[in-house]
């Protein structure tokens, strides 16, 4: 078997306006494509992530929240790679958007951080 790549990361949010907001105009996502399925009463926004990877965010009506806190079983975060956490980190801050405190990685000496989406998923920036 060769897997050559992650395709995409699918998100499915409670309130999509907010979350469009968040992924869009917050992180700077861009829009590949916004789609309304009447006959699922869903949106489904692709959102491009540098050159390479793709973000699906999803709503669909009366879906179930998903604990993240404390840690469950599954999948744990979505992490972004950045250049200058520092830098990043102040932009979020212009945004009010809180971080944790820079921590870095025991194994690969790097700086990392996290904070979380309107629907409180954890998101990671690790610096490269």
């Amino acid at each position: 078997m060769k897997l050559n790549r992650i395709h995409h990361v699918a998100i499915i949010c409670s309130n999509y306006e907010k979350s469009k907001d968040f992924y869009v105009n917050i992180l700077g996502l861009k829009i590949i494509k916004e789609t309304y399925r009447k006959d699922r009463q869903s949106y489904k926004l692709d959102l491009v992530v540098g050159d390479n990877y793709q973000i699906e965010l999803f709503s669909f009506p009366k879906s179930p929240k998903r604990a993240s806190y404390p840690e469950a079983s599954g999948l744990r975060h979505l992490a972004f790679e950045v250049d200058n956490i520092e830098e990043v980190i102040k932009e979020l801050a212009n945004k009010n958007i809180v971080t944790e405190p820079i921590r870095i990685d025991d194994i690969t000496e790097k700086k990392f951080t996290f904070f979380s989406d309107p629907d409180d998923l954890p998101i990671e920036l690790y610096e490269r």
